[in-house]
């Protein structure tokens, strides 16, 4: 019976359990004479953190931070709007072997918040009198690679 109480005990658990924004902006600084330009060809300039900090034993919050500047490149790159949102969520983590905790916040937890950020930050964009501002899919496997490259070779 403890032999089972133990494996059930040992058994990895990942689990989203709320979701949230922290904080949300947007920005329509030339409005209205931005809806009058007709040849509206975006450029964007795009931010993304992950960040993430430890709430308990088993609870962790990861943050992915975005702020998108979106210009009408056709008009000397007139700002149309930017978005800044902090989309939080908290993850039970318990255990996970200590040497995935660090990857799985910063790959599995994003992967599970980013397409609820896109949809918000999509809905934000159309409300403010845009088209709808679909961010392109984050490949966060290979962010976490890179930076861990990165990271090695700034050891060395």
């Amino acid at each position: 019976m403890t032999e089972e109480k133990e494996a059930k005990q040992a058994v990895p658990v990942f689990r989203l359990q709320k979701m949230y924004i922290k904080d949300l902006s947007f920005e329509n600084p030339n409005a209205p004479n931005i809806f009058l330009v007709r040849n509206q060809e975006p450029k964007v300039d795009f931010n993304l953190q992950v960040n993430s900090k430890k709430i308990d034993d088993d609870h962790w919050e990861v943050a992915l931070g975005i702020t998108a500047k979106v210009m009408d490149k056709n008009a000397g790159d007139t700002v149309m709007f930017v978005v800044e949102i902090e989309h939080a969520g908290v993850f039970l983590l318990k255990n996970i072997p200590a040497e995935h905790v660090r990857r799985v916040l910063a790959v599995d937890c994003p992967i599970m918040l980013f397409p609820f950020t896109r949809q918000v930050v999509s809905q934000v964009s159309v409300e403010g009198g845009f088209m709808p501002f679909l961010m392109e899919p984050i490949n966060f496997i290979a962010l976490y690679e890179n930076a861990q490259r990165q990271g090695q070779e700034k050891q060395q």
